[in-house]
């Protein structure tokens, strides 16, 4: 039996190797002669660049990035297709990751650092980009990407503005004439979950903007200050970037990708056609894959969703492990697993979960072993 253990990471206690190393283990211990194959995966949020590397044996390369408030850090990019694709988070540079709680304000925060990982990975000759926009503490329309790779926006008096929030509104002039013009000949595909427009009340600021930092008074401020700039921008875009689906994206980051040309796809679209997954799925006669948290935002196109959209097209049965599933029989009815196990206790506390994560994985790993080996001995007495 060829078995493919393909889960997402399981948030704040597990990666997504670290998953489907455990899952690995119980298999082999108690399901003797099968044949494993581990690909951990991601949808385009955190691990993406992991994943992607471990996956298609990239290699990582750390750079120097500004931060959301302009300090120098390292960060990397992952190389992968013999070094023709750079894989890029825009949160290892512009991500609240980066930020404590008391320095979150999106007033201030910049995507300077991200425009600083695209041309890095310009400067590596590569010849595509994928860039994962989950994460980010940023609210500058990717004012702060766009003039890291050249260009400018000037106030009334045609001074240059530093990109931040509180600019937005400022803008009265726009220069792309020192664009890197190595974009003009690099596929840029930006790995987007969401579809949010750039304004509005499902719009960037609206949406995102709390839990960034921003009080009710700024997102007022935000709001106008991105219409006007958007407007600055429309004017030397030919593609819709206010109301396209991803446009406000990690805080209208997506709006200045799509300004640069960029396709906004699915994040588990994208990873499933860059690792193969269709051909592993159908290579395999069972498939495990899983998440932390199964709920009715799996079924929108998540790592476990997408794989089951795939072996559903190949007819092969899955086996879905979540760490806790809200809603279960109404969600398990649409997800359409072949079965669905859950590690964790919904008495435990959610501060608990981290230190048990790993042991109720394995114990639950062990509990669909059992049951793979009961089917075999069923079938066996059968024959």
């Amino acid at each position: 039996m060829r078995i493919l253990i393909a889960p997402d990471h399981f948030k704040g206690s597990m990666r997504a190797h670290e998953v489907a190393e455990i899952i690995r283990k119980a298999l082999n211990w108690h399901v003797p002669g099968i044949h494993c194959e581990l690909l951990p995966l991601a949808d385009g949020g955190e691990g993406t660049m992991a994943v992607l590397a471990t996956a298609l044996g990239g290699s990582f390369r750390e750079v120097s990035v500004r931060d959301p408030l302009g300090r120098l850090v390292p960060a990397k990019l992952a190389l992968v297709d013999a070094g023709r694709t750079a894989v890029v988070e825009m949160a290892a540079a512009s991500g609240l990751l980066r930020l404590s709680a008391t320095e979150r304000n999106p007033l201030e925060t910049h995507t300077l650092g991200t425009g600083d990982l695209l041309r890095a990975a310009l400067d590596l000759g590569v010849e595509r980009i994928v860039l994962g926009i989950g994460g980010s503490a940023t609210n500058d329309g990717g004012m702060g990407m766009l003039c890291a790779l050249g260009a400018r926006f000037l106030d009334a008096r045609g001074h240059d503005l530093a990109p931040a929030g509180r600019n937005l509104a400022l803008v009265r002039g726009v220069d792309f004439s020192g664009l890197d013009p190595r974009l003009v000949h690099t596929h840029i595909e930006v790995i987007c979950d969401v579809d949010n427009p750039l304004l509005g009340p499902q719009g960037a600021t609206r949406v995102y903007g709390p839990q960034k930092g921003a009080s009710e008074a700024e997102l007022s401020t935000l709001e106008e200050g991105m219409r006007h700039y958007a407007a600055q921008l429309q004017r030397c875009c030919p593609r819709d970037i206010v109301h396209s689906a991803g446009a406000g994206a990690a805080g209208g980051l997506g709006a200045a990708c799509i300004f640069l040309g960029a396709s906004l796809r699915p994040g588990m679209e994208v990873i499933a056609e860059l690792v193969d997954l269709e051909g592993r799925i159908a290579a395999s006669d069972l498939v495990i894959t899983g998440e932390g948290r199964v709920d009715e935002q799996t079924l929108r196109g998540k790592t476990v969703a997408g794989v089951l959209r795939l072996a559903r097209k190949q007819r092969k049965p899955v086996i879905v492990i979540a760490g806790r599933v809200r809603d279960k029989d109404k969600v398990a009815q649409k997800l359409g697993a072949t079965a669905l196990f859950t590690t964790l206790s919904d008495a435990l506390p959610d501060a608990e979960i981290g230190a048990h994560a790993a042991a109720d994985l394995a114990r639950t790993a062990a509990s669909v072993a059992a049951v793979l080996q009961l089917g075999r001995q069923v079938r066996s007495g059968r024959d």
